[in-house]
């Protein structure tokens, strides 16, 4: 059989950025994963760790110096594992590394001494990362505090020194994905911030415009989201382990063509403006679950396809509004990033093709 995701416990199936004790002498390994393999689980070792999005990559096992362990004894990456096994890895972690800022343009929705919200551009990536060190919202974000007089130097240095060179940025938006975002100027803002996003008292709401016409029109998605076994860039729904995701959805308007007499049961081609209010935010969950519905986001080149109509279109995915609560207040503030032009621009060429908008 084929390895699957472990089953997740408080302390199972997670990687901890504490420092261990190196399993072997000599290795300064920094972080640890702790796996238990479930019932009817077995297969090669890699596989079985590399299921779990918070574990190493197969590549990861290698460049890290991963040391393996199953039931205390140190094996090699193509050990079979069976039901029961406890696993554990130990693994380098990455150099940590400073933030650079850049003087990059910010759209600013709003600004005060402890956070700032902006309206990220698409094609900006949020963090650093591999192939992504500099241009990034954080680099523009840390070059940006750096103009401001009334942010402290301590300050700065606290945020420059971030081992996820976050700049004070609390959650994340793709590449592709435009609209509102908020950052601390502070590490005592950014833990009050954060907070919300982990208990779920901040709202948030996205546009998009998809491909086709959800049924019902309205509705919630939950399921659990793992990375795909085939491709580790992908997210899919699957059955065990993974997180837990919830997506409340609605159909704002729709455009559809008429069905030609005689042909049957032919599908209309349809497009809609939707409207998704995640209530959890895992990786890609939008784009997986408007995909799930069987109407992908157009523009969307991992989870669609190639759109005939718009095959120019870039991602049609906007974070429109966030409800939080500031720093010093009792209660939560709504910011908005208006529309795109590309929306815009979309949305006429939709009138032009199929007429008004209809409402569900």
């Amino acid at each position: 059989m084929k390895a699957q995701s472990p089953r997740r416990s408080p302390t199972l199936g997670k990687a901890d950025p504490r420092r261990v004790a190196p399993s072997e002498p000599g290795k300064a390994l920094g972080r640890r994963w702790e796996g238990l393999v479930g019932p009817a689980l077995e297969g090669r070792v890699d596989a079985f760790i590399a299921r779990d999005p918070g574990a190493p990559s197969r590549s990861q096992l290698k460049a890290r110096d991963a040391v393996i362990a199953v039931n205390g004894k140190i094996v090699k990456p193509s050990h079979r594992v069976v039901p029961g096994d406890r696993v554990t890895v130990e693994w380098t972690a990455e150099e940590p590394s400073t933030l650079e800022a850049e003087d990059l343009p910010l759209s600013i929705l709003f600004e005060d001494e402890r956070v700032v919200v902006i309206d990220k551009a698409q094609g900006m990536v949020t963090h650093p990362g591999a192939g992504n060190r500099r241009g990034t919202l954080a680099n523009a974000l840390l070059g940006h505090l750096r103009r401001k007089e009334a942010v402290l130097q301590s300050q700065m240095e606290a945020l420059t020194r971030q081992p996820a060179l976050r700049a004070g940025i609390v959650h994340r938006l793709d590449k592709e994905t435009s609209g509102v975002i908020v950052a601390a100027k502070d590490l005592e803002a950014q833990v009050f911030l954060s907070e919300q996003f982990k208990e779920r008292s901040a709202r948030k709401e996205y546009l998009a415009i998809v491909r086709g016409l959800p049924s019902p029109a309205s509705g919630r998605i939950s399921d659990r989201l793992g990375r795909d076994r085939r491709d580790r860039k992908r997210f899919t729904s699957v059955v065990e382990g993974g997180r837990t995701a919830i997506t409340d959805y609605r159909v704002l308007a729709y455009w559809r063509a008429p069905i030609r007499e005689g042909r049957g049961n032919e599908v209309a081609e349809a497009y809609a403006l939707m409207s998704l209010r995640p209530k959890t935010g895992r990786t890609h969950q939008l784009r997986v679950h408007m995909a799930g519905l069987r109407t992908p986001i157009v523009g969307d080149p991992i989870y669609g396809k190639r759109d005939a109509r718009f095959p120019e279109a870039r991602l049609m995915l906007h974070a429109f509004r966030l409800k939080i609560t500031l720093p010093g207040d009792s209660e939560p503030r709504l910011f908005r990033a208006p529309l795109p032009p590309r929306f815009g621009e979309l949305l006429r060429d939709l009138e032009t093709a199929f007429g008004p908008r209809r409402r569900p």
